[in-house]
């Protein structure tokens, strides 16, 4: 399978740049590509690891010529489908981190995860606002919107960005902000792909040194009253407060805490970045709402955000699929409880559902390109056991799809979608307006499909 590369431009390509240069067959090309899903097994014909722009700007310009569609990935989080064929270009060594602590911004690498510009962050009281997971690249997150425990309060990412630095389709290294190249700027804040390649980004920081947050845990017959519970109580939360519950069936294996494995329970998470106190009182209701298992709510740095979801630092292979809801009731819970609650035979090991609003569902006066906005919550299924892929996993996916057909939202942010080869799945990412604008500007910067994105 593959392209017969023109030995001659590769070597000029490894003599022309800073970082490695993998074709297929070269040792260390696997382990440049692999994914945090170790189920996705990439195979490009090339390979492009670069260390600078300019590595950029040479990767492209060869695969231009070469007539090499080019693929983009940092840490390898968000691959949903192999990438067979073509170029690749992996960001991962772009790592450079500058905070301006005056005007409260931090210019990030696109190879760079979160974790770093947290901690960097919290020496000057400020705070990304960043995703669930702080092992996940920020810029790649951030191209789809990006969701995270402190949303309601502060919006999607996207919201925060204030330029990118790219390398376009034809090779040339420019700046995207609200002044030059405005229409770029635009659609990278929630586009995700088909663009350009970011190499850098600048966010806005906010001034947050803590937060009252973390997740409780019930189990057994506490389990039900808990998410009914948290169905009526988080419809009445503030904008200030960011909330999410998680069915989890842990599997009695390394790696879960001890406490968790082998067990089924619920946890509520929660984020408020205001008085202790009054998260506290807030969060009061669901202390109440049946036994408690395990606590681990209180005030926090904002270095201990990654605390509040406790994802997995390392991957495994994993089937996920994601769905936006207009709302989440009471017959939501009973479809939930039903098709992935204790005793169901869920081929799930997590079902979170996640809830929105606030300043989520409110664009910046500048203008996103993020899809979503309008949706109530999120609903991610998770599986973990390969067995399930083909089959099992996706049924159920689909029968709790059906369950909840009333709710299911028009847009699925790009983030949430999945594969994004599939027609229908790509079409349903942004509202039509946003999608048609996207079109025209993807058309301006990458007329001949230079960057692979989407159904082909």
């Amino acid at each position: 399978m593959g392209i017969e590369l023109d030995t001659n431009a590769v070597a000029r390509l490894r003599d022309g740049i800073s970082g490695t240069v993998y074709v297929r067959g070269d040792e260390g090309l696997a382990a440049e590509v692999a994914c945090f899903n170790p189920a996705i097994r990439h195979d490009p014909d090339i390979v492009v690891a670069v260390a600078s722009d300019d590595d950029v700007v040479e990767a492209v310009r060869f695969a231009r010529a070469a007539g090499l569609p080019i693929r983009v990935q940092a840490t390898g989080h968000g691959a949903e489908t192999p990438i067979v064929g073509g170029m690749i270009v992996s960001t991962r060594g772009l790592d450079s981190l500058s905070i301006d602590a005056r005007s409260r911004l931090a210019r990030i690498g696109a190879g760079l995860r979160w974790a770093p510009v947290i901690i960097a962050a919290a020496e000057h009281g400020l705070a990304p606002i960043t995703g669930s997971s702080t092992s996940v690249g920020a810029v790649g997150y951030t191209l789809g919107g990006g969701v995270g425990p402190l949303a309601r309060r502060y919006g999607f990412t996207s919201d925060w960005v204030r330029a990118f630095r790219v390398v376009t389709a034809h090779g040339e290294l420019v700046t995207a902000d609200r002044e030059t190249n405005p229409d770029l700027f635009w659609a990278l804040r929630g586009g995700k792909g088909g663009l350009a390649v970011v190499t850098e980004m600048t966010l806005e920081l906010v001034e947050l040194r803590s937060l009252y947050g973390g997740s409780v845990f019930f189990d057994g017959g506490a389990i039900e009253p808990a998410l009914r519970a948290w169905v009526d109580w988080s419809a009445e939360l503030p904008d200030e407060a960011t909330t999410s519950v998680v069915l989890l069936n842990v599997p009695d294996v390394e790696g879960p805490p001890p406490f968790l494995r082998g067990r089924t329970v619920l946890s509520v998470r929660f984020a408020y970045p205001g008085d202790p106190a009054e998260g506290e009182r807030l969060f009061a209701p669901i202390r109440a709402a049946a036994p408690v298992y395990l606590d681990f709510v209180a005030e926090m740095p904002t270095t201990a955000v990654a605390s509040i979801h406790n994802d997995p630092e390392e991957g495994g292979p994993t089937w996920i699929r994601g769905f936006m809801l207009d709302s989440f009731d009471q017959d939501s819970a009973d479809a939930i409880l039903e098709l992935a609650g204790p005793g169901s035979g869920s081929p799930f090991i997590a079902v979170e559902v996640r809830q929105l609003g606030g300043a989520t569902a409110r664009d910046p006066e500048d203008g996103t390109s993020v899809g979503g906005r309008d949706s109530g919550y999120t609903l991610s299924l998770l599986s973990g056991d390969p067995s399930t892929f083909a089959e099992a996993a996706p049924a159920r996916a689909g029968a709790i799809a059906e369950a909840l057909q009333e709710s299911v939202s028009a847009i699925t942010n790009v983030n949430f979608a999945g594969d994004l080869s599939d027609r229908a799945a790509f079409e349903r990412v942004w509202p039509t307006a946003i999608s048609e604008r996207l079109q025209v500007v993807r058309r301006e910067w990458d007329p001949d499909r230079v960057f692979a994105f989407g159904p082909a």
